[in-house]
């Protein structure tokens, strides 16, 4: 499923330095987020990212993770070449990726409508993609 079904996000620069936050609704899924959104799976994400470092950062009393890529937008964004050069738009990019995920951690709405994307994982596992 989408990230951006489950968390928000909110990002921009800091020079050169792309900053992205991202928050859960309710303590399960920061569990979920937490546990499950290390470097590693932020750069399978966002792989033009890869070979840049990358710093997490856990904020548990705000059940968010804030991610800083340093160096993505170059010297800043009066030089950068990239189409967002202030990295206002990379929240929602990263929330448009697709995720496994438990199911019951989609909210209730969808679960019972039947909004859920296509493509689920085998029914033992209880994880939508």
């Amino acid at each position: 499923m989408p990230l951006g079904r489950l968390v928000g996000a909110r990002s921009g620069d800091k020079g050169g330095n792309a900053n992205v936050g991202l928050w859960a609704r309710d303590d399960a899924t920061f569990g979920w987020l937490r546990s499950t959104l290390s470097v590693e799976r932020f750069l399978d994400l966002l792989p033009e990212a890869r070979g840049l470092p990358v710093r997490r950062y856990e904020l548990a009393n705000l059940r968010a993770l804030n991610f800083v890529v340093v160096g993505l937008l170059g010297e800043g964004v009066a030089a950068s070449t990239r189409p967002d050069p202030q990295a206002k738009g990379l929240g929602e990019y990263l929330r448009s990726r697709h995720i496994d995920a438990p199911a019951h951690l989609l909210p209730a709405e969808h679960r019972s409508t039947g909004d859920v994307p296509a493509g689920t994982a085998p029914a033992d596992t209880g994880q939508l993609r």
